[in-house]
């Protein structure tokens, strides 16, 4: 793959970040491409730009804020309290839906304009959290609908797929990015960077499988590495 460009959806925060990084390392050229769709905590987007600046990668940003107006989710409306744990039988309202088709989508398109024809996106189906647009399935069904679409051979990449949160963090220290990943990235859902508010679902998520890399890290690194991260 090293004499290839790829193109990382990337939001600014840890699994992205984790991909970007990842990226890197397998291959010749790196663009990252995020959005600003209607988030309430837009500073995602510059910490992005920063983080892409001391990778040495191009950036560029796109505003894609229809995808917020589309339906309700507290993640882009201000009136919607933010649930805390997973609804039974529902999605959570953080579920933003489309929001992964969406991004895809036009990446495919933004890279196929500059001759990239492998994408990278930190979806995990592992910890997805309940939204249907990380699965596996969605991404290799929406592989074949895009190649099919424009008539190319893309590849779209997940290096995160079947690994959890805690060897996500393992990934991250093997590429050393572990500091970066940690300060610089956001992934909170109410907009606190670094280690975040500490009680959000991202939060809880995150905290929980740094704390279990932390306290197993060599056994940790040791399933990164049965995982087989492509």
């Amino acid at each position: 793959m090293n004499n290839q460009a790829a193109l990382v959806v990337f939001s600014g925060g840890q699994d992205s970040t984790t991909c970007l990084f990842w990226a890197k390392k397998h291959f010749k050229e790196v663009y990252a491409l995020s959005f600003v769709y209607g988030q309430k905590h837009v500073k995602e987007v510059e910490l992005a730009r920063a983080i892409a600046g001391k990778a040495g990668v191009h950036f560029d940003a796109m505003d894609v804020s229809f995808i917020g107006n589309l339906g309700r989710n507290s993640l882009t409306d201000t009136s919607i309290k933010m649930d805390e744990v997973k609804p039974d039988g529902s999605f959570p309202n953080t579920f933003v839906p489309g929001r992964n088709l969406f991004f895809l989508s036009i990446a495919a398109v933004y890279a196929r304009e500059r001759g990239i024809y492998h994408l990278v996106t930190g979806v995990s189906q592992t910890d997805f959290s309940g939204y249907p647009d990380c699965r596996d399935s969605f991404i290799k069904s929406l592989n074949v609908t895009l190649n099919l679409a424009m008539d190319e051979q893309f590849v779209i990449h997940t290096p995160l797929m079947w690994i959890d949160k805690a060897e996500t963090w393992a990934l991250a220290d093997e590429l050393g990015v572990l500091d970066i990943v940690r300060h610089d990235t956001l992934t909170c859902y109410n907009g606190v960077q670094g280690d975040g508010c500490g009680h959000c679902p991202a939060c809880k998520l995150r905290r929980e499988g740094l704390e279990k890399y932390l306290a197993s890290k060599g056994e940790t690194l040791e399933r990164l590495k049965e995982a087989d991260v492509e």
